[in-house]
């Protein structure tokens, strides 16, 4: 074992022993050919013992095992560098990224914490299921078969619905006042997260609501309205339109998922406009940013490197968007939608009308201070804003 591999693993055991822990990836298997993708460690409580708990990956199936401290460090020693390439620490304090090429040799990259707390599982604990498995709507979008098990390769989709409902059911718990709620959905493509929203929504939470999905696609339009009337989802309706020409007058709640580049902001731009209590943005893309910076790379070494450079205008745009919502009277919250293991997609703005007062030239300075520090010379969002 490599010297830089042992010291990784000693920080692995130093962090399930000091119970800063979070959880443990590996990834990025040595051959393609291989079946097991990726293996997720957990630290899980069975017994008033706590255990590392296992998941590995194959494209049809997830196998959970649960190893003590010893037995799991020998697990990871035995497949870091021999299958897996690449391992991720994530702990409350600092994440770490061990990168091995495949003549043994390595380098370790550290970054802020995703994660603030160290929570501990329970084995006996039966994970919420926000979705009934057993929907029509589900089976329509293949997501379950015809006895309303979830197909294999859908597994990552279920999961990713049932953690957006978990979200977006506690922000709208925010929302105080409104007998009911109406509710649109910029971008709803094939409806996955739109259909599971309103029967979570008006069915298990028993909610009045009225659901509009925006979708520029015609035939995924007239898709989702006929699996909408089979389904009797009365008060759902999708339409015809991009986000830019709709006309959105009024809303409770605006959503826009993976709207590209400066689709994002233009689906905040029509939450503010249209006085919505919530909204909540998943962005793709940051484009606009990154042609923009201009910082000498000398002095900021991370702009050097394509890679790094790209994850830096990311954070600037998605920095700038939160702290205008801010701006307009909204608290807002940036954090991880769904694990990095899934989506590199993973990040949610969400912001909420609050009447807190608001510090308008700090919260401006800082958006200025940003842009001057990295040469920009505006972000998309101000000038819709003007």
């Amino acid at each position: 074992m490599s010297e830089i591999i042992a010291d990784f693993i000693e920080q692995i055991k130093d962090s399930f022993a000091t119970g800063i822990l979070v959880k443990v990836t590996l990834a990025k298997p040595r051959s393609k050919s291989v079946e097991l993708r990726n293996i997720y460690i957990r630290p899980i409580a069975i017994k008033k013992q706590t255990v590392l708990s296992f998941t590995y990956r194959y494209p049809s199936k997830d196998e959970v095992k649960n190893y003590d401290l010893n037995e799991a460090i020998e697990k990871i020693s035995e497949l870091l560098g021999s299958h897996f390439m690449k391992i991720h620490l994530f702990t409350i304090e600092e994440d770490f990224e061990l990168s091995i090429n495949k003549k043994g040799n390595g380098f370790v990259r550290s970054s802020p914490p995703h994660f603030t707390k160290a929570e501990m599982h329970q084995h006996d604990h039966q994970k919420k299921s926000w979705v009934n498995a057993g929907a029509l709507y589900l089976h329509r979008l293949d997501i379950v078969d015809e006895k309303g098990k979830v197909r294999p390769s859908k597994n990552d989709k279920f999961r990713q619905i049932n953690k957006y409902i978990e979200i977006t059911d506690s922000l709208i718990d925010q929302i105080k006042g409104k007998e009911k709620l109406s509710i649109v959905d910029m971008g709803a493509g094939k409806g996955y997260l739109t259909f599971a929203l309103y029967d979570y929504l008006k069915n298990s939470k028993k909610r009045k609501v009225e659901v509009l999905g925006v979708e520029m696609r015609k035939e995924l339009v007239d898709f989702c309205n006929k699996v909408s009337e089979e389904s009797k989802f009365e008060d759902l309706t999708f339409v015809e339109g991009n986000i830019v020409d709709f006309d959105l007058q009024q809303t409770d709640v605006l959503i826009a998922l993976h709207a590209c580049d400066t689709a994002t902001d233009d689906a905040i731009f029509k939450g503010i406009e249209a006085d919505a209590s919530l909204i909540v943005c998943a962005p793709c893309c940051h484009k606009q940013i990154r042609g923009q910076i201009s910082a000498d790379a000398d002095e900021n070494p991370i702009l050097k490197y394509g890679i790094l450079l790209e994850r830096q205008a990311e954070m600037i745009t998605d920095t700038i968007r939160a702290l205008i919502l801010e701006l307009k009277g909204y608290e807002s919250k940036v954090f991880e939608f769904i694990s990095s293991e899934h989506t590199g997609k993973n990040l949610m703005i969400a912001a909420v009308k609050s009447n807190k007062e608001i510090d308008k030239e700090k919260i401006q300075a800082k958006i200025d201070g940003l842009k001057k520090q990295y040469g920009i010379g505006f972000h998309y969002l101000e000038t819709l804003m003007k």
